[in-house]
């Protein structure tokens, strides 16, 4: 018995793409992806993941990725470590640019006005678009709502706790302004 492959297609060469007739999309990753792409953005849970959107020819030469991300996470309180879940919709776009402008050789690089422009390469990576729009979105601190760091302090016997004014780096300045005025 033939196994068909029903992975549907993300990498899509250049080549192939018609000028005249934009290319429709709608990637839900499968269990096996989404653990994957899960593991890679070290996350806890990733649920509900849909990138849906339209690709099309954008003059002679260059494509135009517009879309929709979907997508359920959940992350480690920064605070707690317990599961914050966030929903995610976002729209992504993406221009892929055949001539796109040249980069000078040196350690520093001016960044576009627009990010979402790109160089057009010999394919346009579906999955890839999706993977990168996810973990631009994902909330970088999550924190649960009733999360709340706990104040301790900690002194050797006999002396004074360190106040947070005073460790502050101008807290000491304005001590010092005050004396100064005083012995004036």
């Amino acid at each position: 018995m033939a196994q068909h492959d029903t992975t549907p297609k993300t990498v899509f060469r250049i080549t192939e793409l018609s000028p005249h007739r934009p290319l429709g999309f709608n990637l839900r990753p499968d269990n096996a992806t989404m653990e994957r792409i899960r593991v890679h953005l070290d996350l806890i849970a990733l649920r509900k993941l849909s990138f849906t959107g339209e690709l099309h020819s954008e003059g002679k030469h260059d494509w135009r990725l517009d879309a929709r991300l979907g997508a359920t996470v959940v992350q480690p309180c920064v605070v707690s470590l317990d599961p914050v879940t966030t929903r995610l919709d976002e729209d992504v776009s993406r221009l892929f640019v055949a001539d796109m402008p040249q980069t000078p050789e040196s350690d520093e690089i001016e960044m576009p006005e627009d990010e979402s422009v790109e160089p057009l390469r010999d394919t346009i990576d579906l999955e890839a678009v999706m993977i990168e729009a996810l973990t631009l979105a994902l909330p970088d601190y999550p924190r649960r709502n009733e999360a709340e760091l706990e104040q301790r302090t900690f002194t050797p016997p006999g002396a004074e706790p360190i106040k947070d004014e005073e460790t502050k780096p101008f807290a000491g300045l304005a001590g010092l302004k005050q004396k100064l005025e005083r012995d004036e």
